[in-house]
């Protein structure tokens, strides 16, 4: 399905999906009645059929399609689908536990590292080539490292989960050739299971259904922002390259911080060169992907005719 760009509605559409993945986060403050597992179950069981939604009313259906064909054909794709679900699942639970649980700064500052440990990994496994800017921007993530190994002797296990579980899952995808939305809406029909199971030996929200609508009812909203934010995700695609959309990552972990601190975390005095080296890194980073905009734009203005292209980008897996 292909539409007219509109770069500022895509930033815009973007922006508010960070926002409502943000509201998400801070959300499952008034949901501590509930444990972290419980809490992804029904996020898990109110999102999936949302993404079903707008996957057919954008057109990608095609996608979960193929997909579908190659798993009855090839023997070991059911496998790394499963590894797949897996990888994505511990991410999506930890993003809902961890605010409730003091490790808001920690997932935040996981994803700001997020696009370093990305870069690094498409280099090592498929020998992208990295520019002088993304070199750099390696460099200042390594100094936070260090100070931040020399401060505790290590990250704080949630870091690490995010940024190199998150690589981890898209070397999968990638080297299946399952990374588009389709390839997500199988890995979260994979996980269903294990969010019912968590519902289930949960049962908090199945016990209040007799008491009144309370807790249900902010478990409905819950899966209402997680659906928004899938949607608006969704709807900025068509308007945004891939450069462009990979800039708009950083608006997520700013936020995140931003949602941790109001919920009284704090950054200790000793954090602060780890802190600052990365967001060094981000902005070396985000520099680098403005100049690749600007040299996209005069690839097209020297156009006779430039091309319209949908990029298909799967939502975020926060």
């Amino acid at each position: 399905m292909h539409t007219s760009p509109n770069t500022s509605l895509g930033v815009t559409l973007n922006v508010i999906a960070s926002v409502f993945f943000a509201l998400m986060f801070a959300y499952t403050s008034l949901l501590d009645a509930l444990s972290g597992e419980e809490i992804y179950g029904w996020r898990m069981l109110l999102t999936f059929p949302c993404l079903t939604l707008i996957i057919l009313l954008r057109g990608y259906w095609a996608q979960v399609v193929v997909i579908y064909q190659r798993l009855r054909r090839e023997r070991y794709l059911w496998a790394t689908r499963l590894v797949a679900a897996a990888l994505v699942g511990v991410q999506q639970w930890l993003f809902l536990w961890a605010p409730g649980n003091g490790y808001g700064l920690a997932v935040s500052l996981g994803y700001f590292m997020l696009p370093i440990t990305m870069v690094i990994v498409g280099r090592i496994a498929f020998n992208d080539r990295m520019s002088r800017l993304q070199q750099l921007a390696c460099v200042f993530a390594v100094l936070g490292i260090v100070n931040q190994m020399a401060l505790s002797q290590t990250l704080e296990w949630p870091t690490l989960v995010i940024c190199l579980g998150y690589p981890g899952y898209f070397w999968l995808r990638r080297k299946t050739d399952t990374n588009n939305i389709g390839g997500l809406w199988f890995d979260m029909l994979l996980s269903l299971p294990v969010s019912l199971l968590f519902i289930v030996a949960g049962g908090q929200v199945i016990a209040s259904l007799d008491a009144g609508a309370g807790l249900s009812g902010l478990v409905l909203g819950l899966g209402m922002l997680s659906a928004l934010a899938l949607a608006f995700q969704s709807l900025s695609a068509p308007h945004l390259n891939l450069s462009l959309f990979g800039l708009l990552v950083y608006v997520e972990p700013v936020l995140l911080l931003l949602v941790a601190l109001l919920l009284g975390e704090s950054i200790l005095p000793g954090e602060w060169p780890t802190y600052i080296a990365i967001w060094l890194a981000v902005l070396v980073l985000t520099a680098d992907g403005v100049r690749g905009l600007r040299r996209q734009r005069r690839v097209r203005n020297a156009a006779v005719e430039p091309a319209v292209v949908d990029t298909g980008n799967s939502p975020s897996v926060s």
